[in-house]
């Protein structure tokens, strides 16, 4: 929640609090060093990066590094990246006025040393908050250095101003986020010409615009991001540019499927409705996880453009809607994914992966279709289950058949389930309780498994399942 800016209005005000001026770098490394103290995390609500992504930024911003975030799709990049305005001051002081918010105490623009030099103590100084101290640029090949670092103004020329004067100037977002964090997201986008023009700024902190002979030394920390991909497929960073960001920090997918869930869990927004409760069993979450770790690992899928973890979260999110239709189609009082219901993963998987070679014989839906197979198998092997379904096993060997489907109600599942030995109390135990929704989800779950484990075939037709004995 932000706070009110402090009542302070003047320079000789401010000089007299005891107000201590600090270059953005200091103010980065010192709140560093307290939450390092306190053991307050860097970055709240991600996971997965604590002993590897972390450290290398926590070690770059001790240095005063500027920073490229290398890494595919979905690795939280640019959330990493915002989140570091919470290193910053609540409010800083700056002259009133200032279009690039110049330090009271070290102004860089014409207009603030003016300012300062003819008004002095009674210079009057405006409030800015952290919020504001973080301007981004997503590259793309028509960004121009004017973009970026500035241009003359025609419109003051047209007013009367020389082109020798510093006030014709229209400064870009870089020269505007002087004091705090300027982002180029997919660096790689920039021409050539583009980042030939951000040389100055990373080095000598300052500014060339046109002929304007300027020394405008910025207090800045620009920070970029880039998939490696993008080094070949669409641009490159050029090699003077690549040297001058001190850090590289490489992000990654995450390296355990609870950890992926943990993300999922706290990111999804799942549909809520009046008398419906909604519950994914952990076998079924865990299926949704595998489907993602099965596709980083698929050499039918392309891994140089990764697989983001906001297709773990729009499948779970999908699978559960599907849930819901059902239950509301039915008037059932829980909402409980089946396996069945994963076939509506069709819509949020096939956008968020491309095939390794084009031109293949393999369609997106039988990729798909593999993926979802290999994920459920390896889940009920994690089950292990074996023993207690071999009775449901003898009594499909004596005939038995079962058909299932995503649009059956759940207490269509239960006719007939005690006929079949050891079905019922797998399914209980599994479901960790006895009613109808969460008995249907668990009994597809078990026949799924079993024909996973070639113990049952399964026919599909129109929708439905058919698991029997050959």
């Amino acid at each position: 929640m932000r706070s009110s800016p402090p009542a302070l209005r003047t320079l000789s005000e401010l000089r007299a609090s005891g107000y201590r001026s600090r270059t953005l770098r200091e103010e980065l490394r010192e709140n560093l060093l307290n939450y390092l103290r306190v053991g307050r995390p860097l970055f709240e609500g991600i996971q997965g990066y604590e002993e590897t992504v972390v450290p290398a930024v926590e070690n770059a911003l001790l240095c005063g590094h500027d920073m490229i975030f290398l890494g595919e799709r979905g690795q939280a990049k640019s959330r990493m990246i915002r989140a570091l305005t919470g290193l910053l001051d609540e409010w800083i002081p700056y002259v009133a006025g200032s279009e690039i918010r110049d330090d009271p105490e070290a102004p860089v623009s014409i207009q603030a040393r003016e300012v300062v030099e003819q008004c002095g103590g009674e210079t009057e100084i405006a409030w800015l908050h952290r919020s504001e101290r973080y301007g981004e640029k997503l590259a793309t090949p028509d960004v121009s250095i004017a973009d970026l670092i500035g241009d003359v103004d025609p419109i003051k020329v047209a007013e009367g101003r020389h082109l020798s004067d510093e006030y014709t100037i229209h400064f870009g977002m870089l020269p505007r986020s002087h004091r705090g964090l300027f982002c180029i997201n997919e660096l790689p986008d920039l021409t050539e010409k583009v980042q030939v023009g951000l040389f100055n700024v990373m080095e000598e902190r300052d500014v060339q615009i046109k002929g304007h002979n300027v020394r405008l030394p910025l207090d800045v920390l620009v920070v970029a991001s880039a998939n490696p991909e993008d080094y070949t497929s669409r641009g490159r960073i050029i090699t003077p540019l690549k040297d001058r960001y001190a850090a590289q920090i490489r992000t990654h997918y995450p390296s355990r499927r609870e950890t992926e869930l943990s993300i999922v869990e706290a990111e999804v927004q799942l549909p809520r409705v009046e008398d419906i409760q909604v519950r994914v069993p952990d076998y079924m979450a865990d299926i949704v996880g595998e489907v993602t770790f099965q596709a980083r690992n698929s050499p039918d899928v392309c891994q140089a453009s990764g697989v983001s973890v906001r297709m773990t979260i729009a499948n779970y999110e999908t699978m559960v809607a599907n849930a819901v239709r059902r239950a509301l189609r039915h008037g059932e009082a829980a909402a409980i994914p089946r396996v069945s219901d994963l076939d509506a993963l069709a819509s949020s998987t096939t956008g968020k992966i491309e095939l390794e070679y084009a031109g293949t014989e393999m369609s997106d839906e039988e990729l798909l279709q593999g993926l979802l197979r290999r994920a459920a198998h390896r889940v009920f092997e994690e089950q292990a289950l074996g023993e207690k379904l071999k009775p449901v096993v003898e009594a499909f060997d004596s005939g038995w058949q079962v058909e299932v489907a995503a649009d059956l109600a759940a207490v269509d599942y239960l006719e007939g389930l005690d006929e079949i030995a050891g079905l019922r109390q797998a399914a209980v135990e599994l479901a960790g309780g006895d009613s109808p929704e969460a008995l249907a989800s668990a009994i597809e779950f078990i026949l799924e498994g079993l024909h996973l484990g070639n113990q049952l075939n399964k026919n599909v037709r129109e929708g439905r399942a058919r698991y029997q004995v050959a």
